[in-house]
Parts: C-alpha cells; sequence; structure tokens
C-alpha cells in the first residue's frame, strides 16, 4: 500500500463505490476480426464496470508464455484455424470467478461456434446469471482486410499502429522507442481470407443462436469509433439505470 499515493487511494475508492451502484451487464461483442472489438471494449470494460474477457489475447499471452497450450494454440492461430473449445471454454470459465467479473463481463471473440455459445450458455444457467445482449458488428470482408493488412505492432509493449489510420510518426518505427514494427504473422491477407472463411461458415450461426433468443442488436462498424461507441452504448443501456 506504501507504492500507492492518498490521491490514487481515493480515486480507486471513488471508482468501487461507483461501480457498485451500476447495473450488471453480461454482453457479448461479435463480429470477424478487425471490425472494431478490441477498440471498443476498454470504454466498455470502464463505463460498465465489467471485465473484458477476449480469446485473442488470452491465448496470444499463453503463446508468449510458452505454455504447452500456447505451444498448441500457436500452430492453429497461425495456420487461421480455430482453437478447440475446451481450451477456449476453461479459460473463459476460470476468468468469470475473478472478482474483475463481479458486475458482468464483455466477451470479445468467444463464442464462435454454437457448440461454444450452448456450452456458455449452461455455464451462465448453473451460475444463477443471464446474458443481456449480443452486439453484431456488421462489416464487410473487404473493409476488414483492408484494416488487418494494415496493422503493426511494437511487440516489447504491445503499442499498436495502422499504416493509414494511425500510422507512425516515422514509417516502421515505433513513436515511443524507435524500435522496429512488426506484422504478426496471422494478419496477412492469405491468413486473414481463411479466417473470414471460418468466421463466415461457423461464427454467423452464433447469431441465429441468439436471435432465437431475441438477444442480437446490431451495429454498424464502419462508422466512426464515437458513432459505434454510441450506438453500443444504446443497445446496452445506460450503465448507471439498474
Amino acid at each position: 500500500m506504501d507504492s500507492f499515493s492518498t490521491k490514487d487511494l481515493m480515486q480507486e475508492l471513488a471508482r468501487r463505490i461507483s461501480c457498485e451502484q451500476r447495473k450488471e451487464t453480461r454482453a457479448i461483442l461479435v463480429g470477424p476480426p478487425g471490425c472494431g472489438k478490441g477498440t471498443q471494449s476498454p470504454y466498455l470494460k470502464k463505463e460498465y464496470c465489467v471485465c473484458h474477457l477476449a480469446t485473442g489475447d488470452m491465448l496470444r499471452a499463453a503463446v508468449a508464455a510458452g505454455t504447452a497450450m500456447g505451444k498448441a494454440a500457436k500452430a492453429v492461430m497461425e495456420r487461421g484455424d480455430l482453437v478447440s473449445d475446451d481450451i477456449v471454454v476453461g479459460i473463459i470459465k476460470d476468468n468469470l470467478d475473478s472478482p474483475a467479473c463481479k458486475q458482468g463481463f464483455v466477451l470479445d471473440g468467444f463464442p464462435r461456434t454454437v457448440g461454444q455459445a450452448k456450452k456458455l450458455d449452461s455455464i451462465l444457467k448453473s451460475r444463477g446469471e443471464k446474458l443481456d445482449s449480443v452486439i453484431e458488428f456488421d462489416i464487410d470482408d473487404e473493409e476488414v482486410k483492408r484494416r488487418i493488412t494494415g496493422r503493426r505492432i511494437h511487440k516489447p509493449s504491445g503499442r499498436s499502429y495502422h499504416l493509414q489510420f494511425k500510422p507512425p510518426r516515422v514509417p516502421g518505427k515505433d513513436d515511443i522507442t524507435g524500435e522496429p514494427l512488426i506484422q504478426r504473422k496471422d494478419d496477412n491477407l492469405s491468413t486473414i481470407s481463411k479466417r473470414l472463411g471460418n468466421f463466415r461458415a461457423q461464427t454467423k450461426p452464433v447469431l441465429d443462436h441468439y436471435s432465437a433468443m431475441g438477444l442480437v442488436k446490431k451495429v454498424n462498424a464502419v462508422q466512426s469509433i464515437t458513432a459505434v461507441r454510441n450506438d453500443i452504448v444504446t443497445a446496452l443501456g445506460d450503465p448507471t439505470e439498474k
């Protein structure tokens, strides 16, 4: 505690009090890679005081750590295939028990199949919880390809750039360190085309599953970041209204 200032502690206390006054929210963001889920999730996490469970980030962390699961996932991800249900469902289930998920969650990248959706339904039912909304990010494949193939990252820090939308000050170099930027192996056109094929074939039926429950709400993901955000908040409802 000595490492935190009084101001920091008071701000954290105020945040926790504010979060306790907000409604519980459990939502799924559905859309192809590059549609903007990762851009919107941090805002939703803060505004609704929920945890953000992004399977892609969690799997990449496992790959970087060199765990057995990470090594298995690495080969699958680089081929553009989908990681097995057992691996992904186990990660999600463990995270739902964390304090960060007390007020709910935003799932990003899961469920990707109807089988996963049914497993999530069972998990929530066993916990006495229910899903509130499924937000569909509506975007065409050519726009997705343009977004993803232009992405570049600074691997040590995780800072991200885009050749068109957020270019570095010096081409190919991180703005802070000047170190080289890289393109992820799975951000090439061949892999993303295969991933999009997988998404359309396997993930779209998830929307049919949740549409039957009246949970799906579509947003135009080709708008500005602010416009997309406003549409999502409208779909989820005011977080302060319990």
